[in-house]
């Protein structure tokens, strides 16, 4: 089976200090944490970014603070920018980290419930995001909070705007989007159009339960204080042990962690 990809979400938008101390905020905290999660197995590191008072920002030197101390310490992780509609701007402001002509970008390709929001990603700005990365050679993943957005992706696929093979991250347990639940997993991994490229983030209680069976489908697997601030019940999580966790299941199930090189492969990175 293909070597499992693991991603470390270290730090999302809702997550704050007084939720967990564990979650990494400023970017010297945020690459201690991916330095730490990518000896232990993580590849891909998918990133957001805080300003100087913890607040969810899109701006770009923030981004590349972050960035730089990485490729400071020689860190190969590979890089994966948020565009995301909790960023602390809308519309095309969104894209302004793709400036840095990180290896990927999140592109949610449409619109859908947060627990007190809108996740608002009207047509005209999913598709200026992926004619962004398309021009940049960044390679989009697309955040599937409901499973009109794998359709939505096919859609684009077939404009010319993305390019095979599709990559998909399934986000489940989000209040006001499509629950954890194995029947909403296998929906999702039965709707994708051939040779797609899948992966997990499972929010709340079910994150392990399921991510195990998205490995067993032959998927990866996205972890971290983004999707989920607790361990087990009571235990509030790091972002290594989560991380350490998932590796650890991989290793008895007899799948090989991949490593930057090999996501470039699975990926299509170069083809």
């Amino acid at each position: 089976m293909e070597k499992l990809i693991i991603t470390i979400a270290p730090t999302g938008n809702v997550p704050t200090k007084a939720m967990t101390p564990h979650v990494p905020v400023a970017p010297a905290e945020i690459v201690q944490d991916l330095l730490a999660c990518y000896e232990k197995g993580a590849a891909v590191a998918h990133l957001h970014a805080r300003d100087g008072e913890g607040t969810p920002t899109c701006e770009v030197k923030y981004f590349a603070e972050i960035i730089r101390l990485l490729d400071e310490a020689g860190c190969p992780i590979i890089k994966q920018i948020s565009t995301g509609a909790r960023g602390g701007k809308s519309g095309v402001a969104r894209a302004d980290g793709l400036e840095l002509q990180p290896l990927s970008g999140s592109l949610a390709t449409g619109s859908s419930n947060f627990p007190a929001s809108i996740n608002a990603n009207e047509p005209q700005l999913v598709e200026y995001l992926a004619k962004t990365m398309l021009d940049k050679q960044i390679k989009p993943e697309i955040e599937v909070f409901d499973v009109a957005m794998i359709h939505n992706a096919i859609r684009l696929q077939q404009e010319g705007l993305l390019k095979a093979p599709l990559l998909f991250n399934f986000v489940l347990g989000v209040k006001g989007s499509l629950p954890a639940t194995p029947k909403n997993l296998f929906f999702l991994y039965e709707s994708l159009p051939p040779a797609a490229v899948w992966s997990v983030s499972v929010i709340g209680p079910e994150h392990v339960n399921l991510s195990v069976m998205a490995m067993a489908l032959g998927g990866h697997v996205r972890v971290g204080i983004e999707d989920n601030i607790y361990y087990r019940k009571g235990v509030l999580a790091t972002n290594v042990a989560l991380v350490e966790r998932i590796a650890g299941i991989a290793k008895a199930m007899g799948r090989g962690i991949a490593r930057p090189d090999d996501v470039e492969k699975i990926w299509e990175i170069h083809s």
